[in-house]
């Protein structure tokens, strides 16, 4: 999962991931509750869709939030409520959801799912590297950019083959997150591979 916002430390509460159940994005007027709630139906066998339902139906503010869901065989949904700052929307397709709020335009959630369509064939984090990199290009946050994350998780694919946690990665507070978010990758990679 990756994330960019004009945002302070976006990265603590959009992303949520668990291997082989599957990965939560809380966006807009975010519920910090979306994405441990949302592993749990995910892990009790629900498909994407069903995850979205019952967090947006149990929620009487889903109007303001936005909420992307994949789960453990791929599948994707979004969510995005009528009452989230235009421009605000989302697109779906195989292993992935892309939805944005406050942006520029349309372009921006395009540009994520277009890159991520095609970019298969190349490591995960640097397919989300890259998706975040377009996605700026294409305009992105109207407010402009403060914060941006990246999150991989796979099972004992981390530090020493012990850890879920392959990458994650976060930028809080940075004129040029995206920047800093690369050169950190590059850090991690020399140290980690």
């Amino acid at each position: 999962m990756a994330v960019q916002s004009k945002f302070l430390a976006v990265g603590a509460i959009v992303p949520w991931a668990e291997p082989f159940v599957g990965a939560v994005a809380t966006q807009a007027w975010a519920n910090p509750r979306y994405g441990p709630d949302g592993l749990v139906v995910l892990r009790q066998g629900a498909s994407a869709e069903e995850t979205v339902r019952r967090l947006t139906d149990a929620d009487e503010e889903r109007a303001r939030r936005q909420l992307g869901v994949v789960d453990r065989q791929g599948r994707a949904a979004s969510f995005t409520g009528a009452e989230c700052s235009d421009w605000a929307g989302h697109r779906t397709g195989d292993c992935y959801a892309a939805q944005g709020n406050i942006l520029v335009s349309a372009a921006t959630v395009d540009a994520l799912a277009e890159t991520f369509e095609g970019t298969i064939g190349l490591p995960l984090a640097v397919r989300l590297l890259d998706c975040l990199d377009a996605a700026q290009a294409a305009g992105g946050d109207r407010r402009g950019q403060q914060s941006a994350a990246v999150v991989v998780v796979g099972s004992e694919q981390g530090h020493n083959g012990l850890s879920n946690t392959v990458v994650d990665l976060r930028v809080d507070d940075h004129p040029t997150p995206l920047a800093e978010l690369r050169r950190v990758f590059g850090v991690h990679r020399e140290l980690f591979g």
